[in-house]
């Protein structure tokens, strides 16, 4: 009981970190699941079946506070639907012990592009239409990263997304958290087909379920006013420090890397954090001197 409890709280602040922030849940969830002793297959199917629920209250949730593109929602899930599917297949074809370092390895990859992106001086979005041709690719890639890596549609799609500069930050939030919900669809049939039924760890996907679904309108809320690119960095460092432990122990050379690679990786995310501080404290600053106050995004 007291496991199912961490694990409902684990689910809650994966889902207020992602629905304000527009990534990290998968992210979040599946590296605990994995120190937990949860098999990667296993993990990346119970998230992807609890996200089922929690993108589907997100989504609603941000399609009331009115920060859902769908033309953008339209173009980028079914690319991920197919990419996820696929995804899910190949990782549950793969050995449990075959499949740790690659998917650690995957979130680990994850995390260092979110503290990149979010240590990084904000500029000012020009919305335009991004063409189909730009998104369906994106979102087969990031379908199939989410799948094999139990996480990465977010840390994908949300930094290309704000990158080029053309959508709104909440916009692009919403639509990429609202599109997850067909991603997750698809990426648990995949992991039935590949896995069955007794691939999912239920009680750990009711737990997940129920504590995001509860942060879930608390975040939509919380997109408008909390500091995306603080907590990109926050996020970012937690899940390289956790990452690098997971890799470290897979082969077996903790003791005589770890005491070097761990204050590494403790000054990297110390680094980040100071310069999103920083960033968007001038941001802040220069905010009442423009006429038309313009959304900011990470620069590309």
């Amino acid at each position: 009981m007291r496991k199912l409890l961490v694990m409902a709280l684990v689910g809650l602040a994966a889902q207020l970190v992602d629905g304000s922030l527009g990534m990290a849940y998968g992210v979040t969830s599946s590296t605990l699941l994995l120190i937990a002793g949860i098999s990667p297959a296993a993990a990346s199917a119970s998230v992807h079946l609890a996200e089922v629920g929690t993108t589907l209250a997100s989504g609603i949730s941000h399609w009331r506070f009115g920060n859902v593109d769908w033309r953008v929602v339209r173009n980028i899930a079914l690319p991920g639907a197919v990419g996820a599917f696929a995804g899910a297949t190949v990782l549950s074809s793969i050995s449990t012990e075959s499949a740790i370092p690659w998917t650690a390895g995957i979130l680990l990859a994850l995390g260092a592009y979110l503290l990149f992106r979010f240590a990084r001086p904000l500029r000012p979005t020009r919305p335009r239409n991004l063409p189909r041709r730009f998104l369906a690719p994106l979102g087969l890639f990031a379908g199939f990263i989410d799948a094999t890596g139990g996480g990465g549609w977010g840390p994908v799609a949300t930094p290309t997304l704000l990158a080029s500069g053309s959508m709104e930050p909440r916009k692009v939030i919403g639509s990429v958290g609202t599109s997850e919900f067909v991603v997750a669809g698809a990426a648990s049939v995949g992991f039935l087909v590949g896995l069955g039924s007794e691939g999912f760890v239920l009680p750990t996907v009711a737990a997940l379920l129920a504590g995001g679904v509860i942060a879930a309108p608390i975040a939509a809320w919380l997109v408008r006013h909390v500091p995306a690119q603080l907590l990109g960095a926050f996020v970012g460092g937690l899940i390289v420090l956790v990452n690098t432990r997971s890799l470290l122990r897979v082969f077996k050379v903790e003791p005589e890397l770890g005491p070097y690679a761990y204050p590494l990786a403790a000054v990297l995310w110390a680094v980040a954090i100071g310069f999103s501080v920083s960033a968007w404290r001038r941001a802040r600053a220069a905010q009442p001197a423009v006429t038309a106050e313009p959304e900011l995004v990470p620069a590309a």
